[in-house]
């Protein structure tokens, strides 16, 4: 099945499920959906970045959060989170926390978006299929290219950066 034929649940503004759609579906009538973002930190405080691959229909070539995916029909907003730090990222068996819940809105393309921070100094194997390059970086560096450069991260990142990783600076 491709990312397209995937399965999403539909939900209201109020993230109470209304339906079910696929993803191409969700995408072309901006219907509501979820997501589940994951911010990594190494112990040292620096945040791991992720180029989004230039083949994917949002944002494409933009710098994100670490690991990100839809929650599929029928999963929960942390399974979704762990199946993503494990398929983008190689990583399992780290502690996830939530740090941060974002309704849905034009800026997150209509995803009610929860936000999960972990810390690891485990190996990161980046996805090819998902991500063109990532990177630890240190938050004064993401401070310094949200002011300089904020087109260069995709516009959910920018929200997660204004809400959370601000603060933390």
């Amino acid at each position: 099945m491709s990312e397209y034929e995937e399965i999403l649940d539909v939900v209201d503004s109020e993230d109470r499920i209304i339906g079910k759609a696929s993803r191409l579906q969700v995408h072309n009538k901006d219907l509501m959906h979820r997501s589940a973002h994951i911010l990594v930190f190494n112990s040292i405080g620096s945040l791991f970045l992720q180029m989004r691959s230039m083949n994917k229909d949002e944002s494409p070539g933009l710098w994100d959060s670490s690991a990100a995916g839809h929650v599929e029909s029928g999963e929960d907003y942390f399974s979704c989170a762990k199946r993503e730090l494990k398929e983008e990222l190689s990583l399992s068996s780290v502690k996830l926390d939530e740090v941060l819940s974002i309704p849905a809105q034009s800026m997150t393309f209509w995803e009610h978006v929860r936000v999960y921070k972990c810390v690891t100094d485990g190996n990161i194997c980046i996805n090819k299929n998902e991500i063109s390059e990532g990177k630890y970086m240190k938050l004064s560096e993401i401070s310094a290219l949200m002011q300089l450069k904020p087109d260069i991260h995709t516009s959910t990142f920018s929200h997660i950066y204004e809400n959370y990783i601000n603060k933390l600076v």
